[in-house]
Formats: C-alpha cells, sequence, structure tokens
C-alpha cells in the first residue's frame, strides 16, 4: 500500500522560506513522478510544481515559478518543495501527489496518491 505522509508548512510571514517534505513508502519514489498541488481557502485545487521520476526534468505554475523549487531524493523516498519569497497568495493547503504514468503533469487527475495535506500560512 502506497502511502505519502508530508511534513512541514505552518505559519510564517510573508518575504520569508518554509520547506515541504513528502516521503513515499510502500513503492519506490523511482516508481513515480511527483508534484504538489495547493487549494486556497474557498478556491480550487490548483498545480504548484511537478518532477520527474528521475529528477530530470521540473515544472512550476507560473505564480511559483522562480520562487518555489522542487526536488527528490530517491534514496531517502522523499520529495521537497523549498518555498522562497513566500506571499499572502501562498496561503493554501499544500498537498504532494505520485504518479506512476503521466502524461500531463499539471493535471491532478493524473496522479494515483496523495498526501494528507499540510497548511501553509502567510502573513503580510
Amino acid at each position: 500500500q502506497v502511502q505519502l505522509q508530508q511534513s512541514g508548512g505552518g505559519l510564517v510571514r510573508a518575504g520569508r522560506s518554509l520547506t515541504l517534505s513528502c516521503v513515499v513508502s510502500g513503492r519506490p519514489l523511482s516508481d513515480f513522478a511527483m508534484a504538489w498541488f495547493r487549494q486556497a481557502p474557498g478556491k480550487e485545487r490548483t498545480f504548484a510544481a511537478a518532477i520527474t521520476w528521475n529528477g530530470g526534468s521540473t515544472y512550476y505554475s507560473d505564480s511559483v515559478q522562480g520562487r518555489f523549487t522542487i526536488s527528490r531524493d530517491n534514496a531517502k523516498n522523499t520529495v521537497y518543495l523549498e518555498m522562497y519569497n513566500l506571499q499572502p497568495e501562498d496561503t493554501a493547503v499544500y498537498s504532494c501527489a505520485a504518479g506512476a504514468n503521466i502524461n500531463w503533469y499539471r493535471g491532478a487527475r493524473e496522479y494515483d496518491y496523495w498526501g494528507q495535506g499540510t497548511q501553509v500560512t502567510v502573513s503580510s
């Protein structure tokens, strides 16, 4: 049984940084492409970042490009989302996702497994 366990998150002031982690168990991380999605209060879930199974390619939404970095350590079965220069509009519940056969990295429906979600709140 594949499980994704997230950690990190919390309350930070605008301009600060935060790192989220997602540990995959049940299968090797290298089986999956990984992504982070986020859902702001009262809004639909949106794509933030994705990374291919070997880390060879990364993808970002326009809103986080240049401020967020997705990375992975397959030996540790862990994916990271480093978030820099956080802004109040980054406030959301962030969820990691794993997909074994991804055609469109930005599509939530492509992913098979999801973490529990973690709250990130950025104050102004």
